[in-house]
């Protein structure tokens, strides 16, 4: 390649042409064009924090003395002087970053004090140039202070016309304090603001401390500070962005949520993320509700003014706010990753400047050492200048000591020059010396006059020396510097705006903000569902009215109730055989006597399609089996994972035939056994292991024979500690030992659980339960009542039980379910006591019975029916 580039040389000087590689020209010159672009436009120097053409904006206005304390001038003025002097790519590009450096939503303090339109968060664009007006901030003043006293290196501007400063001498470090953003060829950066306060603290303990690791430094440097505040979520990304350079922070919008007067709520952000265009998201979150990706909004409204964001969202009475704000966090811009990337121009050897992705530490170290050798040049400078006023003092001194011989040296002089040269030669002056004297007035020449210059002399001599010890110890000139930063600090520094939340997991979910708790969930036979909390429902004894837990249609009643946390999976399995899923905290929350919502407006169902059975899910574990029961007596066992990932649109969970439908779920693992009960009093206990495991989409096998207008009312996991409790239509149950069912093989037809009546209706429910649980029943027109199981009678299989619930002819229980138990009871009337009692001994004598005890009538005698496996 030398060889190559000598051979151009050589020819180029004789006139001729060289061919050469079209691969080479083009590789040459894209590197050359590369470099252009990174060094001298895009990315921010690491020492002022500046891109060029930011620093020639606000070295311009210094020059033309835009300076605080004048009045406004026409940004095109500053334009047209930055473009003709230092920066020749068009008055645009100047504009649009002159503009930026005074927009107090981009820039954490901003460095253009502007007047006029300079644009909006809502993306309005600012007025032209010759309409706006601008002038230097102090803080900007600050970026330029001392750069008359040689503090920088300034080099020839693009026609050599003018000189331009290499860099700003930067007194605070505006890199990290205002931040930066920039695309190059192949690279680009993208620095978050930070509060001025923090980082001069950081400086501070890294000069005392040069050791000091990443880690020490965000005991001071907390971290990013937007001038949009908002909230960072974590600290984990802000360390490796601190550590590395590069780093993901999850910003989120301030939203608080206020009840209305008219007993609704609102949602209202006040804070948005940095660069979040308000009018945007306001359009974004309406697309989401047309989109039906959200749902329960009123109103939504931007009230966005002078005094700063507010975004008002208005929701219906069923609408969870919290399980809203999730998803619009999800899918809107309330939440967003600033994506760190900390490249920057730094000083190279030789003068050579070079693209580099720095960390905080190595950040703050080159500022710091740019402070250092601002300091030292401008000390150099302040001791050159005392150094000279002296010299010239020690002449003036001499020719007032001896100002008649001065006087009469002068007059003899034909020139000014012969006097300056005969005043050298007298008094051993140097030129600066004799020309000073030459051309003072008569008037200073008196004895007053003397006092004072010896005054002054005095004082520079103090000066000299204080430089010259400062020149010579690093630690007094590390020492002014801090003195320096904590004095701006005193004067610029404010408060922090973005707060900082802690959290284990930036990729947070609602579920790390709502907090975990027993809820409620119930569905109604015309599909509406609601959570409520379960505390609600307080314990009563038995043969109590119950409370009213859903205010229903006539037409309509609750057909499930299930008892769950609010961080759990809810499977909804459907009359069709699909399965959907939602979190329990995605349900919306209503008092108890409201309706609920649509569960349609939750899940993407089909036409006619109805939710049958709802499940509650923890954690999908490997080895255990979704098993499900249909009203034919089907069963079937799927291993849990295969339900892991529920398409929006649902997927298959059971195949049914026409005349089927599901009537229980549950979760099982290896080597349990399963018990079914019918609506006629028909149970049936067989083994696991009987039921082959198959996919999704399979129909399942025969797990019960049924007769004739029977059907499987549920189905449980068989526990021998537990017992099993049968619930009838019309109020009456039971508890029976376990062990009074023997295992069968699975398809036969079970033997008797239940001796029913006219009396007892038929069986509504069926579970396993035990002492330490309560039961919750709740009748067709919504009423609920929640029993200790403890207080429920253990009977044997073939009888008619206890009175549970009170319930009218026309209101039998529909759903039961099982919750934990609950210390407080609200204890019934003496006279629903006296009555339950009664109607307790009466069933007790129906059935030739005692209340309590185990069945000493014989049994049934199972039959061998079987069912092969289809």
């Amino acid at each position: 390649m030398d060889d190559l580039e000598n051979r151009e040389e050589e020819i180029l000087t004789k006139g001729k042409t060289l061919p050469i590689e079209i691969e080479h020209e083009m590789k040459k010159s894209f590197i050359d064009y590369s470099m252009s672009v990174i060094v001298d436009r895009a990315l921010p120097d690491v020492r002022d924090g500046l891109k060029p053409v930011h620093r020639r904006i606000l070295y311009s206005m210094y020059e033309q003395g835009f300076t605080p304390d004048k009045q406004y001038r026409k940004c095109a003025t500053t334009v047209g002087y930055c473009m003709g002097k230092y920066h020749p790519h068009g008055d645009a590009a100047i504009y649009d970053s002159l503009v930026r450096l005074a927009q107090d939503f981009s820039m954490r303090y901003t460095l253009v004090d502007g007047n006029g339109n300079f644009g909006s968060r809502d993306g309005d664009p600012p007025a032209a140039q010759r309409y706006t007006e601008a002038k230097m901030t102090k803080l900007s003043l600050e970026m330029l202070a001392d750069i008359n006293k040689n503090t920088v290196d300034f080099r020839p501007n693009y026609d050599e016309h003018e000189v331009e400063p290499t860099v700003l001498p930067s007194r605070f470090p505006n890199l990290l304090v205002n931040g930066s953003m920039g695309i190059a060829v192949g690279m680009a950066t993208n620095i978050p603001p930070h509060n001025l306060g923090e980082v001069i603290d950081g400086i501070v303990a890294m000069i005392d401390d040069p050791a000091i690791t990443v880690d020490g430094l965000m005991q001071y440097i907390k971290g990013p500070d937007f001038p949009t505040a908002a909230n960072i979520l974590g600290t984990s990304g802000i360390r490796q962005a601190y550590m590395t350079g590069k780093g993901r922070i999850a910003v989120r919008a301030e939203a608080d949520i206020e009840e209305m007067s008219n007993g609704r709520q609102r949602i209202v952000i006040t804070e948005l993320p940095y660069a979040v265009n308000n009018a945007e998201l306001v359009k974004r979150i309406a697309d989401l509700y047309k989109e039906k990706k959200i749902e329960g909004i009123s109103e939504l409204r931007d009230e966005y003014s002078k005094e700063g964001i507010r975004i008002v969202i208005e929701l219906k009475r069923d609408c969870d706010p919290n399980v809203l704000l999730n998803k619009l966090f999800k899918y809107s811009d309330l939440q967003t990753n600033f994506s760190v990337n900390m490249t920057v121009i730094v000083p190279g050897e030789g003068g050579a400047y070079q693209p580099k992705v720095v960390n905080l530490k190595e950040a703050l170290k080159y500022y710091i050492n740019h402070q250092r050798d601002v300091l030292t040049r401008r000390t150099k400078f302040d001791l050159e200048k005392a150094e000279d006023r002296a010299h010239i003092l020690e002449g003036i001194l001499i020719a007032l000591d001896n100002i008649d011989e001065v006087i009469r040296i002068i007059r003899s002089s034909r020139t000014e020059p012969e006097a300056k040269e005969n005043l050298m030669k007298r008094f051993d002056f140097s030129e600066r010396q004799a020309q000073y004297i030459v051309d003072m007035r008569l008037g200073r020449l008196t004895g007053i006059e003397r006092d004072k210059v010896l005054q002054e002399y005095e004082e520079k001599q103090k000066e000299i020396a204080g430089y010259k010890e400062l020149l010579a110890d690093p630690v007094k000139m590390d020492n002014l510097l801090k003195t320096e930063l904590l004095a701006l600090k005193e004067k610029y520094g404010d408060a922090r705006r973005t707060k900082i939340i802690a959290s284990e997991d930036e990729d947070i979910d609602l579920e790390d903000l709502i907090p975990e708790h027993e809820v409620a969930i119930t569905l109604t036979h015309l599909g509406y569902v609601k959570r409520t909390p379960a505390e609600l429902y307080k314990a009563q004894r038995r043969g109590g009215r119950g409370v009213i837990g859903q205010r229903t249609k006539e037409e309509d009643y609750v057909e499930q109730i299930l008892l769950t946390s609010s961080h759990s999976t809810l499977l909804f399995l459907t009359d069709k055989g699909k399965m959907y899923n939602l979190r329990g905290y995605e349900i919306p929350d209503a008092a108890k006597a409201a309706k609920g919502s649509g569960v349609g407006n939750l899940m993407q169902l089909e036409e006619n399609e109805k939710v049958e059975k709802i499940l509650a899910i923890k954690d999908f574990k490997d080895g255990d089996y979704l098993v499900i029961a249909t009203a034919g007596g089907t069963v079937k066992k799927t291993p849990l994972e295969d339900y892991k990932n529920v398409r929006k649109n649902g997927l298959i969970a059971v195949a049914l035939r026409d005349d089927d439908r599901l009537v229980s779920a549950r979760i099982m693992n290896e080597n349990e056994e399963i018990i079914m009960v019918t609506k006629d009093g028909m149970a049936i206990r067989y083994n696991e292991k009987d039921v082959r495991a198959t996919g999704r989409s399979s129909m399942g096998v025969k797990g019960m024979s049924l007769r004739e207008g029977d059907s499987v009312v549920g189905m449980d996991i068989v526990d021998e500690s537990k017992k099993l409790l049968t619930i009838t239509e019309k109020g009456f149950g039971k508890r029976t030992e376990i062990s009074e069912y023997k295992c069968q093989q699975r398809g036969g037809i079970g033997i008797k659980t239940y001796n029913l009546s006219d009396k007892t209706g038929r069986i509504a429910g069926m579970m396993i339960t035990d002492d330490t649980e309560d039961i919750m029943m709740i009748t067709a027109d919504g009423v609920v009542i929640r029993i200790h199981s403890k207080n429920i009678s253990t009977i044997g299989r073939v009888t008619s039980g206890v009175i549970l619930m009170r319930t009218d002819e026309d209101n039998p229980i529909v759903a039961c379910s099982k919750t934990d138990y609950a210390e407080e009871i609200e204890e019934a009337s003496e006279d629903e006591q006296t009555t339950a009692e009664g109607e307790a001994q009466a069933a007790s004598e129906t059935t030739g019975t005692k209340a309590e005890g185990p069945d000493t009538s014989a049994e049934e005698t199972p039959e061998e029916e079987t069912a092969s496996e289809e």
